[in-house]
């Protein structure tokens, strides 16, 4: 059975992306960050087996960017709308309009997010055993949501920037009788706070979040320690040592 993971990204623009991690991070900082978030989500995604992938991507004059960023197999298309409902939307009539039986879609603010909970939401939904899949965010959104049928209703009117969008969506789905699969819960990684609880536990290479990790490490000024490690091209590199001062 077909199925489209669709990762949300936006072009990692200083002052546009991660501003509420500023400070402490340089609005320069914030976005050479981000820019590891895409890295790390774009390569644990790309692990996946059976899925195909897709980049929605924002502002709608950033394909050259993504072009150069993602590899040849992964389809690049526009965020469309006025608000992220109608993003998301256009986005789930984007995969099944292209012939697909299951659409995911993810942010890129989890860049640890291991690949096996997406294929846990894929399995689900593949099964029958739901038609809706969330994985609810600890700031009250989520992370994915997942479909095997368009559902608009799901995302019209709702208040964005509020901290229930979870438990509505997930009331929304019900009164509609619709089955849905609960995936574990996450952080985005959005202020200082959600960076601070990401960094007190290890992500070492190849695993996800690793490079975000890093650069987390540096930006903060915390000692990776003399070990060996990768760059953040994924090149090994010899001892790192992060500069406390």
């Amino acid at each position: 059975m077909a199925t489209l993971l669709i990762i949300f990204a936006k072009e990692p623009v200083p002052g546009q992306v991660k501003t509420r991690l500023c400070p402490p991070l340089s609005l320069e900082e914030a976005a050479r960050l981000y820019g590891a978030f895409l890295s790390d989500t774009l390569e644990e995604m790309g692990r996946l087996p059976g899925l195909t992938l897709a980049l929605a991507y924002a502002p709608a004059a950033a394909r050259t960017f993504f072009k150069g960023l993602v590899p040849p197999e992964v389809s690049l298309f526009p965020q469309e709308g006025a608000d992220l409902g109608e993003r998301l939307t256009q986005a789930f009539a984007w995969g099944f309009e292209a012939g697909f039986a299951t659409v995911l879609l993810r942010g890129s603010d989890t860049p640890d997010l291991p690949g096996d909970v997406v294929l846990q939401a894929a399995a689900a939904l593949n099964a029958g055993a739901a038609q809706v899949a969330l994985g609810p965010s600890l700031d009250g959104g989520y992370y994915l949501v997942g479909l095997v049928a368009p559902h608009p209703e799901l995302f019209r009117e709702m208040s964005w920037s509020g901290a229930t969008v979870f438990k509505e969506t997930l009331a929304r789905a019900r009164r509609r009788s619709l089955a849905v699969h609960l995936l574990p819960c996450w952080r985005d990684l959005d202020h200082f706070e959600d960076l601070s609880a990401f960094l007190k536990h290890p992500h070492p290479a190849p695993g996800p979040g690793w490079r975000s990790d890093l650069l987390g490490r540096r930006f903060l000024g915390e000692t990776v320690g003399a070990v060996g490690g990768m760059d953040l091209q994924g090149h090994r590199t010899g001892p790192i040592m992060v500069d406390n001062g």
